[in-house]
């Protein structure tokens, strides 16, 4: 059912090491459908939770869809305070992974395109995606806070797709204390720009990882929807810059890393 593979951890000069399972989820592109985006979501962190993952990253806007439009972003966002997000707190509260949720956030009439960190059911922190592309400027507003958080005494950082063209917003979160970044991304493209980045999309994140000096544990959705074609990739890359594991493209699965330097695959 799922793509797995191990790593180690080794931060610093190579002195401390942090061994921690982590895990990152490739998924069909699911839209305007919250109960089927979240027993995705439990289905794949229960797999993780089997293995002793304790970390685990799902795909960019993931919850409610990416779709940038004023009517599909205004119907679906959700307000983090709201008894409808409350809801979906409690549903995921027997999950023991922290999950790192890409989603279409609400507040104070603005929207966001945000990623939170929930932990059994408590939301831990959110990350607002800070570079914006295209249409979504027209829809979104920026982000301005790189928020770091831990998990088994891993310091982790947030970016989200577009924020890894840019080496500041690596840099932020590295500078806040991230060892790690989780990356949400959502990549269903025209399939000229489909296959134009598909190879591209893990250059520049390995270049984020080198020139940085973090890990990167990218999230993305594959298969075909209306026209378009997302590749991926979900993949760890490691402060050398060097891809790790991948989910192979057009494969939905899930790559889990910890403190072996093995891998093993299995397909969904």
């Amino acid at each position: 059912m799922t793509f797995v593979s191990c790593v180690r951890f080794t931060l610093g000069k190579g002195t401390e090491v942090k061994p921690m399972k982590i895990a990152a989820c490739q998924l069909p592109f699911v839209l305007n459908d919250m109960d089927h985006a979240l027993a995705l979501i439990d289905l794949h962190a229960t797999n993780a939770q089997r293995q002793g993952v304790r970390l685990v990253c799902f795909p960019e806007c993931f919850l409610q869809g990416y779709e940038v439009t004023a009517e599909h972003v205004s119907r679906v966002a959700l307000d983090l305070e709201s008894p409808e997000f409350g809801r979906i707190l409690r549903r995921l509260a027997e999950l023991e992974p922290v999950i790192v949720l890409g989603m279409i956030e609400k507040h104070a009439g603005k929207f966001y395109n945000s990623a939170v960190v929930i932990d059994r059911g408590t939301l831990v922190t959110r990350y607002r995606k800070t570079h914006l592309i295209g249409s979504e400027q027209t829809v979104f507003e920026p982000g301005t806070e790189y928020p770091v958080f831990e998990v088994s005494g891993v310091k982790v950082g947030i970016n989200i797709c577009y924020d890894l063209r840019f080496a500041e917003a690596a840099q932020a979160a590295v500078s806040a204390g991230a060892e790690l970044l989780a990356c949400p991304c959502n990549n269903m493209l025209r399939p000229a720009a489909a296959e134009d980045w598909k190879l591209r999309h893990n250059e520049i994140r390995c270049e984020r990882a080198r020139e940085s000096r973090v890990w990167i544990l990218s999230s993305d959705v594959t298969g075909e929807h209306e026209g378009r074609i997302a590749y991926g990739p979900t993949a760890v890359i490691n402060p050398d810059g060097k891809v790790v594991a991948q989910v192979p493209s057009m494969t939905t699965g899930m790559v889990v890393l910890d403190a072996l330097d093995d891998v093993a695959i299995r397909r969904e």
